[in-house]
């Protein structure tokens, strides 16, 4: 009996390891391939540490500053208090909007609100999983290099792991929501401005006008200062893997250059992955988890995520 329960586990777990192999691209005869694929299996073991230590370290520390949100809008006080620290955990830098749909949240007791807001990040990232292919070798390679900011992101809760699954549905609506909940997200429109998508670009800012007055309905005095308070010194004393780190001037230049690149490339087949890359890169408080957004590289929308796969140049989209 023991002799068989052990031919059995071993039979399972070669299968397991036969499945894992097989998804990355191990068993290709392209070297360019296995070699992801090894580099996709050292960032899935990086990422899964990376969990671990940010789950015990900052347990979902991220909800903790949504949900402080919440509270502090349904106690009437400001979302953007003056001579606030932008390094403590409940800096809030972002657009009214998540705080508004943190508010419902607020009034329950943190764990309850936590595992609820949790099981949302988790969601995101199957549906994002789901959206790019899982059956796509690609998919799975990305996951795995890019496992340490996957793993951070949802150890702590992070929005992130929302707006990645939103730019990766790479509709208009989507895109304006993303941007409302963190705002370089709305950089990725420049993929339709680029191509002469214009009705692309009409839904883009009519979805992101009516999410903006939607705020400013209900939170006048927070919503316009937001725009009061954005900016650069919220960059704070950080682990910044942006230029802007280095030299505020070597950031502008870079932005502006990434800008350009944008635009030209905008119809050929990587101008959907270069519009999703310097919504990323350009943050001038570029942490970690924020790469897990490069995830939404790999899926162009509609007609050009076809024209991508062929190689052809992306034309405008025809209504």
């Amino acid at each position: 009996m023991g002799e068989r329960l052990e031919r059995r586990i071993r039979w399972r777990s070669g299968g397991a390891v036969a499945s894992i192999r097989r998804h990355v691209g191990l068993d290709s005869p392209d070297r360019r391939i296995r070699l992801l694929g090894a580099l996709a299996l050292l960032g899935a073991a990086a990422g899964l540490a990376a969990f671990g230590f940010y789950l015990v370290r900052d347990t979902l520390i991220d909800v903790n500053a949504y949900w402080e949100a919440g509270a502090r809008l349904n106690a009437g006080e400001p979302l953007y208090p003056e001579g606030a620290d932008p390094d403590v955990a409940s800096f809030y830098r972002y657009p009214p909007l998540l705080a508004i749909l943190f508010r419902p949240l607020a009034l329950l007791p943190f764990p309850v609100a936590a595992v609820i807001w949790e099981t949302l990040v988790v969601a995101s990232l199957v549906l994002t999983v789901r959206r790019l292919g899982i059956d796509r070798i690609s998919t799975w390679q990305a996951v795995g290099i890019l496992g340490v900011a996957i793993g951070w992101a949802v150890a702590i809760g992070q929005a992130q792991v929302v707006v990645t699954w939103l730019v990766t549905l790479g509709s208009p609506w989507a895109v304006a929501l993303a941007g409302n909940l963190k705002v370089f997200p709305w950089l990725v429109a420049l993929f339709w401005l680029g191509r002469g998508d214009w009705r692309a670009v009409g839904l883009f800012t009519a979805w992101t006008a009516g999410l903006l007055a939607f705020q400013l309905v209900l939170e006048p005095a927070n919503t316009v200062a937001f725009f009061q308070s954005l900016t650069l010194d919220q960059v704070g004393e950080v682990e910044n893997l942006s230029p802007y780190g280095i030299s505020p001037v070597l950031w502008a230049v870079l932005a502006v250059a990434g800008f350009v690149a944008v635009l030209a490339l905008a119809r050929t087949r990587w101008g959907w992955a270069t519009a999703v890359a310097y919504s990323v890169l350009v943050v001038p408080r570029l942490m970690t988890y924020m790469l897990m957004t490069l995830l939404a590289a790999l899926r162009a929308p509609g007609p050009a995520q076809d024209q991508a796969r062929a190689g052809a140049p992306v034309a405008p989209a025809r209504e």
